[in-house]
């Protein structure tokens, strides 16, 4: 009984985790780009790609655990010609 009530914080929380991981990638990069444009420092267009990259791996990460949940919550069936 404990175990399930641990076992469904951690799941909300991870649900929640992952979109602000994306949402801090984002923040990040703005604030990055904004910097260098106003000429406040130089940054290398490098990180700039590299937090983009890591954006959109947790954006492509939280799509397929949406999907694969979807998909066991309802079974799709196929018709044949």
């Amino acid at each position: 009984m404990v175990l399930k009530k641990i076992k469904s914080k951690l799941d909300g929380f991870l649900k929640y985790a992952n979109y602000w991981v994306f949402i801090f990638a984002g923040i990040l990069m703005v604030i990055g780009t904004m910097g260098k444009l106003l000429g406040f420092w130089n940054i290398s267009s490098d990180w700039f790609w590299f937090l983009a990259a890591l954006g959109l791996i947790v954006e492509g990460t939280i799509s397929y655990l949406k999907q694969k949940r979807f998909d066991q919550k309802y079974k799709i069936i196929e018709r044949e010609k």
